[in-house]
């Protein structure tokens, strides 16, 4: 399995929140206690568009979809060629846009102002320079007529430039998400992803920034030339060596007799195999997050547990994941699927059927146990 596969299957349980309440993407109503609270402080909202609906930063702009709009209506509002607009973002020029669904511009337009609607002129400029005390000091040196002017115009917009993300195949919202520490919500919300949250290959997306700065590396000290260690004094060639002593042999200790606690007993399994057949590539934290099973296609898959579907969704290559929770905050991850017999907020039952294996080569199905966003090892799990 292919480590953007990996990535997807590890997203997919952030789909957890509960089944009967809304879904919580900072997950911190699970038992685990898992708290991304410290991950939402400080991120911006998206701002605002122009009339057209383009939003302009430094190195880029992108267009915010109107309800009904088309890669054609956008690209005629714009004055670009529809073609070239889908090929760029990856979508074809017919296909109905979600209402503040952003598209990617692949060359610039008239950057925003009076004359488009904007309530300021220009890109989003880096919040680090204060703008506001720089127009301020220009008005104060200015004339009557510049001042007149000046204050006509309002100063640039700021903010931090967003990371602009081309998504790639396999990749899901939820692997996104962990790659750049940002919450789902956060760039569902920016990109207007809608509740199916899903994402195409060749989409682009807008993931904001905190603008906290990472730490500083802490410099190491550094002894100078010459201050190392002290040179253990060398044995004298002179002096006789020390008479040596006979030591007194020491007494066996009376060590107690470890006392009986029986026959160790194992803990019955949590979980049971979803399927039957070899395990071509075992669990390893970091680059495999679950097991891989190897099985012919089409072999049905059957629920590890008992617990309630929490999410279900697809990669970008069309294969289904299925997320179940369980009692205790755990949660089972199963993906290469089709045929799924079974819908988000269904209750399923240990050994029921979820779907099938999908075809491969080789075929196998990829399975996960999770604690919060966690992977454990399934083998901890299984009998």
């Amino acid at each position: 399995m292919t480590l953007k596969q990996v990535l997807m299957t590890t997203a997919a349980a952030g789909l957890l929140a509960a089944c009967d309440t809304p879904l919580d993407f900072d997950l911190r109503d699970l038992a685990s206690g898992f708290d991304t609270s410290k991950s939402v402080e400080n991120l911006p909202n998206r701002p605002k568009a122009d009339n057209r609906g383009i939003i302009s930063y430094p190195n880029y702009q992108v267009a915010v979809a109107e309800k009904d709009d088309t890669i054609v209506t956008i690209a005629k509002r714009l004055g670009l060629t529809s073609d070239a607009l889908a090929k760029f973002n990856g979508i074809e020029v017919d296909v109905p846009l979600r209402k503040g669904e952003l598209i990617a511009l692949p060359t610039r337009v008239a950057e925003p102002s009076a004359a488009t609607g904007a309530a300021q002129s220009g890109p989003i400029q880096p919040s680090t320079v204060d703008v506001t005390a720089i127009a301020t000091s220009a008005l104060d040196r200015a004339g009557p007529q510049e001042t007149a002017s000046a204050q006509a115009s309002q100063p640039a917009q700021t903010g931090l430039e967003p990371v602009r993300h081309k998504v790639k195949r396999g990749e899901t919202l939820f692997s996104i998400s962990r790659i750049y520490n940002v919450p789902v919500r956060s760039i569902s919300d920016w990109n207007s992803l809608g509740p199916e949250l899903s994402v195409r290959e060749g989409q682009f997306l807008l993931v904001p920034q905190s603008g906290q700065a990472a730490p500083a590396p802490q410099p190491t000290a550094t002894p100078a030339p010459g201050a190392g260690s002290d040179t253990p004094v060398p044995p004298s060639a002179t002096l006789p060596l020390p008479d040596e002593t006979p030591s007194v042999p020491v007494a066996a200790a009376n060590v107690p007799k470890a006392p009986d606690i029986g026959t160790p007993t194992t803990k019955a399994s949590t979980f049971a195999y979803p399927v039957q057949g070899s395990i071509i590539r075992a669990y390893a934290s970091g680059r495999n997050e679950g097991i891989d099973i190897s099985v012919p296609a089409g072999t049905s898959v059957k629920a590890a547990g008992t617990g309630s579907v929490a999410a279900v969704t697809t990669d970008t290559s069309g294969s289904a994941i299925v997320v179940v929770k369980h009692d205790d905050g755990l949660l089972t991850v199963y993906t290469n699927l089709e045929g799924l017999t079974v819908a988000k907020g269904a209750s399923v039952s240990k050994g029921q059927t979820i779907g099938k294996v999908r075809a491969g080569d080789p075929s196998f199905l990829h399975f996960e146990v999770r604690r919060g966003l966690t992977s454990v090892d399934p083998a901890d799990f299984l009998p």
